[in-house]
């Protein structure tokens, strides 16, 4: 898994503090291992910073996104992914059948990872080989919650409405990291540092 991008519409609410979420779950789990985590827009508000909202949602978690700039999603941003997350599955739809077998949303990577055998200690298994393994639980029939598949747009929100994004994609990253590297990957690799847990 060397390359994971983030796709909502604007790129200025949801995506970006998903970004700043993986990001930051990945190096706590894979150190300087982990892959690289960007963001974009199916009609990307280009050079706009996050929603100042945005910003401090995020920033209330731990994660600084004030450096983000906006950006819409480009044909070579797709062909060099190695995993597309999108936001809902608009954006998901949005990439055709050329990135189909590795595009989900947030929600249905998960629980599909999660559905996989060994999703509990996914460490035996190389990311991009789960992926793999997720889609063809996708193609064979594998429903999840179709219900539940997108993370609410905020746009418009007042800051709790943010807030409440913000904590949504903060469980979701973290189990989807969780699904692709294993939570004890990072037990793993701190012990072998000498460092405390």
């Amino acid at each position: 898994m060397t390359s994971i991008l983030v796709v909502c519409t604007g790129n200025v609410c949801r995506s970006p503090i998903a970004e700043g979420f993986l990001r930051a779950a990945f190096e706590a789990r894979m150190g300087s291992d982990a892959p690289e985590v960007a963001s974009a827009g199916t009609m990307g508000w280009t050079g706009s910073g996050a929603d100042p909202r945005s910003v401090e949602a995020a920033a209330e978690r731990g994660i600084d996104i004030s450096g983000h700039r906006a950006r819409e999603v480009s044909d070579e941003d797709v062909a060099r992914a190695t995993l597309i997350v999108a936001m809902s599955p608009e954006h998901a739809q949005a990439f055709g059948r050329g990135g189909r077998s590795r595009t989900f949303t947030l929600k249905e990577l998960v629980r599909l990872l999660e559905a996989l055998p060994g999703g509990e200690d996914a460490t035996g298994q190389a990311s991009a080989e789960r992926v793999a393994a997720a889609d063809e639980l996708r193609r064979g029939g594998f429903e999840g919650d179709p219900a539940d598949e997108g993370i609410v747009d905020p746009l418009g929100m007042p800051l709790d409405g943010f807030r409440a994004v913000a904590a949504e994609l903060d469980e979701w990253c973290s189990r989807l990291a969780d699904g692709l590297v294993g939570s004890s990957h990072a037990r793993t690799a701190t012990r072998s540092t000498g460092s405390s847990p």
